[in-house]
């Protein structure tokens, strides 16, 4: 059943609005949780909401929700989330809920239907659109799902910028793991003059067992499969780790007879067309199933169906199903509690466990989800090595103890329950200035200066960082001026290109490859570029 906004006359007041809403929800079977009912009122009323509740609490109906309200009041709506995959899957969702004609998606790849009233797209798109037009944006509405991801120092910039540049818009912020959040709502309220609501501490409607496991890694997959426990999903902190574990699961029956000629017949004619593929569809007719960022997208979509139509028994992976995507698993089994995060290996953090852990357990599917920590392989062999021993002492003090490998850092049961308990970090700001953001912001004319200095000092970062923000923008507008890309006189700073909508320089020395296209020569025979 659609959910229509013409329902209800232009201007509709609040209650009418939640009214309409909650009584489609029934229409489909739903009846809205304690917190869902909380976060529909707020934003029907017209407030900011920060929304912090755990996996399987109905953020999704939630957002739905918002998009709603902005529709019947004549607002323009975006869904953004960190990844095309979801930004594609909430966009069919839509589809279902408000029909083809009212849902667009945009993700720098393509665009479909870009006009829509409701427009799911990666929060990359929406702060480039913010930074280029402002105020003046045709964006009445922002629902930021995964909201998290404001604290990733890559990519955080990208969820900070649209909360600095869109004072008109109304903000719904989403994550089971926002930690803190006191300051956020408090500077929300005072850019956009609306009040801002925080749901949060809400009890998970499916809960979490958690074990620490000293049993060699195969033997507790095997527990697992045996005790009703699957889908298993078992998480590794590289890629090549998850395949290696994949394919020594090949030799063991995962899955039944039964089960491997349906996932057969369900694969038909997908073409596998790269050695990776090969190695994926032998696999997947085992019920294995293998999932990180460095497959092809049609691999790792495939391997998503499958899972979501409960084909895989265990999938072997990195922590990228932790973002978002809906499918169903029962068990979450840890590898490890360490990653190497770019700079260097540590333990993960409270924030990062909750959001892998949270994937265990799907309300709809489970009456509870399972979270195992796999000991460290040599915590593992020295319990072995012990429980053979028995209770003969002179067995037991001839045992030589395994030592950690050299490099390890170290972790066990400890850090496992200090995880369990801990809550999610406040959100750090990583605010960044580049190429790319100085370019729209030129492009948005207007004051650039005055733009721009709002931009450096008028974010969540401390002062210091903020000096540093600013000289950077200094050292890139001199660049661009350098360049040619841009230039300036006493009616203002302009680019002397005209650059289409949706352009993007994101590498440092991208200005200067701009100004080198002109040199370029396309009749001289060493010209193949084009």
């Amino acid at each position: 059943m659609l959910l229509d906004p013409a329902v209800l006359p232009d201007g509709a007041d609040a209650d009418a609005v939640y009214t309409a809403f909650v009584e489609w929800a029934e229409s489909t079977g739903i009846r809205l949780y304690p917190a869902q009912d909380e976060a529909v009122i707020e934003i029907v009323s017209g407030q900011n909401l920060i929304l912090s509740t755990p996996t399987g609490t109905g953020k999704s109906l939630v957002a739905v929700a918002a998009h709603f309200a902005a529709l019947v009041d004549g607002r323009r709506t975006y869904y953004t989330a960190p990844i095309k995959a979801l930004v594609s899957e909430k966009f069919f969702s839509l589809v279902d809920v408000f029909g083809a004609e009212n849902v667009g998606m945009v993700t720098g790849d393509s665009a479909v239907n870009a006009d829509a009233p409701i427009v799911c797209c990666t929060a990359e798109i929406l702060a480039n659109l913010a930074l280029r037009e402002g105020s003046e944006a045709d964006v009445g509405q922002v629902v930021m799902d995964e909201f998290h991801f404001y604290g990733d120092p890559d990519r955080g910039w990208a969820w900070q910028v649209p909360l600095l540049t869109l004072p008109q818009a109304q903000f719904v912020l989403m994550s089971a793991t926002l930690g803190d959040v006191t300051q956020l709502a408090s500077d929300l309220t005072r850019r956009t003059l609306r009040e801002t609501a925080v749901v949060t501490g809400v009890e998970r409607p499916v809960p979490l067992h958690f074990s620490y496991e000293l049993t060699p890694i195969h033997e507790t997959i095997d527990d697992l499969l045996h005790t009703d426990r699957a889908p298993v999903y078992i998480v590794h902190f590289s890629q090549s780790a998850a395949m290696e574990r994949a394919q020594a699961l090949a030799s063991a029956k995962v899955a039944t007879r039964e089960q491997r000629d349906a996932i057969a017949e369900l694969i038909g004619g997908f073409r596998f067309t790269t050695a990776f593929g090969k190695t994926l569809s032998r696999l997947l007719r085992m019920g294995i199933g293998v999932h990180h960022a460095g497959m092809l997208p049609k691999y790792r979509r495939l391997v998503e169906q499958l899972a979501q139509r409960g084909m895989l028994r265990v999938i072997c992976g990195t922590d990228t199903l932790g973002v978002g995507i809906n499918v169903p698993i029962r068990t979450v089994l840890l590898t490890a509690l360490t990653k190497f995060d770019g700079t260097r290996m540590r333990q993960l953090n409270a924030r990062e466990f909750h959001q892998i852990a949270g994937r265990a357990g799907r309300a709809g599917f489970d009456t509870a989800g399972t979270v195992v920590c796999q000991a460290p392989e040599h915590e593992s062999e020295n319990a072995a090595a012990i429980k053979k021993a028995g209770d003969d002492a002179k067995k037991r003090r001839k045992i030589i103890r395994k030592k950690a490998p050299d490099g390890f850092v170290s972790w066990g049961e400890p850090s496992f329950r200090k995880l369990i308990d801990s809550e999610p970090e406040t959100l750090t700001s990583h605010m960044q200035i580049t190429s790319a953001m100085m370019l729209n912001v030129i492009a948005r004319g207007g004051d650039v200066f005055a733009n721009m200095r709002a931009l450096v000092y008028d974010n969540h970062e401390p002062r210091q960082k903020q000096r540093m923000l600013a000289l950077r923008a200094l050292g890139i507008y001199r660049t661009l001026r350098e360049s040619g890309v841009v230039e300036d006189d006493a009616d203002g700073i302009r680019l002397t290109v005209d650059l289409q909508p949706n352009f993007a320089l994101n590498q440092p020395l991208s200005p200067f490859a701009l100004a080198a296209f002109e040199l370029l020569d396309p009749a001289s025979p060493s010209s193949r570029w084009r």
